[in-house]
């Protein structure tokens, strides 16, 4: 019994060992480190895609962003300082743009994605956090709700600039907002020359995470984590919670006039006709995570999943039917470049392909 106890712990001691004779490198903060330079930057991992202009952006892991202006023939690497992975990409017209990530990065451009400055990082925003919940229960003392997100906000300092933004998106070229993990939600007015906190305005007393945020028919959606949809309410500045079937996460929120849809784990699909009064499951034939959807020039709605499937509504999300790419792949998210065609990110880094009706 002795050797058998021995035993197993050798491989314990032998890893021990060996970790106590490799000295350690030196951590370099992605923060303080510019995206290196990598003939496979667009090869790579990429999260998030979008069209500016005639160009095509793409963002993904170790601060990479990549422009093509051909159609996705071609891709070059675009200089960005700093060097944590990018979840999100957003342009409001051809050149002024966002892209979000990891350490609570918030990067902008202002010629179609060629070079980046930076807005926001995780250190900055915990401040903000922290001096706007310290200013919020100044003014209201007895509310037990405020000083709970203010300790929240002081233990997020205290755990460092940790959390990611995971979207973005901007109704004109001055405001915007950007949305991440646990509760993280940050408004401009300005274009990001300053990011205002609103900790404080969801309907999110679990901190849920916050995966997306996009307007649907004039309306402004969250879909987060564990089932969490939240609809802007614009007079009283404040995102209030829907009451949806589901409890599983939504990683998107898409539609039109004839409906919204929120999308989400294990093929899980939703829809409201009634601007999110109330939803019911709809059967989009999607058995994966749905990760991303694209609303097309023809004005149709379509959904993608993990494993590079494509469905496709033209009628608000009533009713999907099946779309074939021409180049399967996994994807995290597709941009359209018209003709049928779209460009593709995922795991593999960026592609073309042609979305056909099967």
């Amino acid at each position: 019994m002795r050797v058998h106890s021995f035993t197993r712990a050798l491989p314990v001691v032998a890893a021990a060992l060996f970790a106590a004779s490799v000295v350690a490198a030196p951590f370099v903060d992605p923060l303080d480190t510019p995206a290196a330079v990598s003939p496979l930057a667009s090869r790579t991992l990429l999260q998030g895609v979008a069209r500016a202009g005639d160009r095509v952006v793409a963002v993904g892991q170790r601060g990479h962003i990549v422009v093509s202006t051909d159609q996705g023939k071609t891709w070059r690497q675009a200089k960005v300082p700093v060097s944590s992975d990018l979840t999100a990409v957003f342009f409001v017209d051809d050149r002024k743009g966002w892209a979000v990530g990891h350490d609570g990065v918030v990067l902008a451009s202002e010629d179609g994605g060629d070079t980046w400055q930076l807005q926001l990082d995780g250190r900055r925003a915990n401040v903000k956090l922290v001096e706007h919940m310290q200013q919020r229960v100044a003014e209201a003392p007895d509310s037990k709700e405020l000083a709970r997100l203010l300790e929240d906000a002081k233990r997020y300092v205290e755990q460092g600039a940790d959390k990611p933004f995971l979207d973005v998106w901007f109704s004109d070229a001055s405001t915007g907002y950007v949305v991440g993990a646990y509760n993280l939600i940050f408004r401009t007015t300005d274009g990001g020359k300053n990011w205002q906190p609103w900790f404080d305005r969801t309907d999110n007393p679990k901190a849920f995470n916050l995966y997306a945020i996009r307007p649907v028919a004039g309306d402004l959606y969250i879909a987060g984590e564990g089932g969490l949809a939240l609809k802007l309410d614009p007079a009283a500045e404040r995102f209030r919670a829907l009451d949806v079937p589901y409890k599983g996460s939504f990683f998107g929120v898409t539609g039109g006039k004839d409906g919204v849809v929120l999308y989400g784990l294990r093929g899980n699909v939703y829809r409201s006709g009634d601007a999110g009064r109330t939803w019911s499951k709809a059967d989009a034939g999607l058995v994966a995570t749905v990760t991303s959807a694209a609303r097309t020039s023809a004005d149709a709605i379509l959904l993608a999943d993990a494993g590079g499937r494509f469905v496709e509504s033209t009628d608000g999300g009533r009713a999907w039917s099946k779309v074939a790419a021409s180049t399967p792949v996994p994807v995290t998210g597709f941009a359209e470049l018209g003709g049928g065609r779209f460009a593709l990110v995922g795991p593999r880094g960026a592609t073309v392909t042609e979305l056909t009706p099967r």
